[in-house]
């Protein structure tokens, strides 16, 4: 039996005997056991960083890995063209900040958007909101999905909701999946791509039936976009096509965008306005966040009109890819989903992930091409196999498909040379 923090009950008389306590001998060799591995994970992870930062080629190079320095110098560069920069600064949420949320509504075609500086806050609002409209504090989602794997059952433990999962298969619902459901649920939250899945998205037509099987059952639908600004490739629609399906919308602004934080809620502005009383009362009204919004602005503009190419480019490295690691004799392997939905796939090898780890950090550091970055465990199937995620930026626009199969050649030499040691 668990209980709401996710811990687990103990069963009755359990800790009748107590056991035995640790000398101070054994602690201090666990202590020390224990600062051994933590500096040794310490050592690795700077390797890492350095390797990819002096790396001359990348698919992509994400902000949050640039020094502090180049943080502000970047922010200062380019507040200008984004804000009037003789302007007072934002007071809880006036200002640039209002400006980012007037823009954001338009651009996904809803009636009003708020600011809040994480998306783990603006779901949980959204979904709070929706469970006092509906009556049903039930939500039906994935259970590969944001919330259920990466927020520590916070649906549950802060906002008192509770969650049920259509299907288990590592993919959105299907409609005839939505229908069969045999619980009732006041919300359907749909992450659109699935990240932990692979980044997968359905079919414009699949999305488009999955709605209206929930509007069958009297459901309200909630997008969660942390990703929604590169979906509209896979679907061939305009964002506010996108998110007129749904009855909020949740959009990220560092994830794609590049931003320093922060993220979105969008719907209708009832709903949004009662969002802005709970955004309070969770601790959300922050008194200044100018910094959020004028790199959150700064995104929209250079990247928003690059992800088509993105998406279109990560299809070529995908294929290139399969083609290297099936030439090189890697035995099983997996691009997954091939070709990719957005700018983002997985890379599925059988091969530990400390093997793989060192190979990519050792390709960097050798020959200035970061072609992986981390690697990990897949979360199921034989011990072994691990997996890493691609994303392609605005750097990878200049990788042609024989720079990526010769890229993936010299990794996999450098995976077999570790793994035979």
């Amino acid at each position: 039996m668990t209980d709401i923090t996710g811990t687990e009950e103990q069963p009755v008389g359990a800790c009748e005997e107590p056991d035995a306590q640790p000398t101070d001998k054994e602690t201090r060799h666990t202590d020390r056991d224990a600062q051994n591995a933590q500096d040794t994970q310490d050592a690795q992870r700077l390797r890492r960083a350095a390797a990819w930062r002096a790396a001359r080629r990348a698919l992509a190079r994400p902000p949050m890995e640039l020094p502090l320095r180049e943080r502000l110098a970047s922010l200062a560069a380019g507040a200008g063209s984004v804000t009037d920069l003789d302007r007072p600064t934002d007071m809880y949420g006036d200002g640039v900040v209002a400006e980012l949320e007037e823009r954001v509504a338009r651009l996904l075609g809803m009636e009003a958007a708020a600011f809040f500086p994480t998306g783990t806050m603006a779901q949980q609002v959204a979904l709070r909101c929706w469970a006092g409209r509906t009556g049903n504090s039930t939500v039906a989602l994935h259970p590969l999905a944001h919330p259920e794997v990466h927020e520590r059952g916070a649906l549950g433990a802060v906002s008192g909701l509770r969650t049920v999962h259509p299907t288990a298969e590592p993919r959105l619902p299907t409609a005839s999946e939505i229908r069969d459901f045999d619980e009732p649920f006041g919300t359907l939250m749909l992450e659109l791509p699935l990240r932990d899945a692979g980044y997968v998205l359905p079919t414009w037509e699949e999305l488009e039936d999955v709605v209206e099987a929930a509007r069958e059952r009297d459901a309200v639908v909630h997008f969660d976009g942390a990703r929604l600004w590169e979906c509209a490739a896979h679907f061939g629609r305009e964002l506010p096509q996108i998110a007129a399906l749904a009855d909020s919308v949740y959009v990220s602004f560092y994830k794609t965008l590049g931003g320093l934080g922060g993220a979105a809620l969008a719907g209708p502005r009832t709903l949004i306005e009662e969002a802005r009383t709970w955004r309070h009362r969770y601790g959300g009204l922050l008194f200044q966040q100018f910094p959020a919004a004028i790199t959150a602005l700064m995104g929209l503009d250079r990247e928003l009109p690059r992800l088509p190419a993105y998406v279109a480019q990560a299809k070529v490295v995908a294929g290139a890819l399969a083609e290297a690691f099936a030439a090189s004799g890697a035995g099983w392997f997996r691009v997954h989903p091939e070709p990719p939905h957005t700018h983002q796939f997985q890379v599925w090898l059988p091969y530990p992930p400390d093997v793989l780890g060192e190979a990519a950090v050792r390709q960097a550091e050798e020959t200035g091409v970061c072609l992986f970055r981390r690697w990990f465990p897949a979360p199921a199937g034989p011990p072994g196999i691990s997996y890493a995620e691609v994303t392609v930026g605005h750097e990878g626009l200049e990788w042609t498909a024989e720079d990526v199969r010769d890229a993936a050649r010299a990794f996999m030499e450098r995976v077999d040379g570790a793994a035979t040691v």
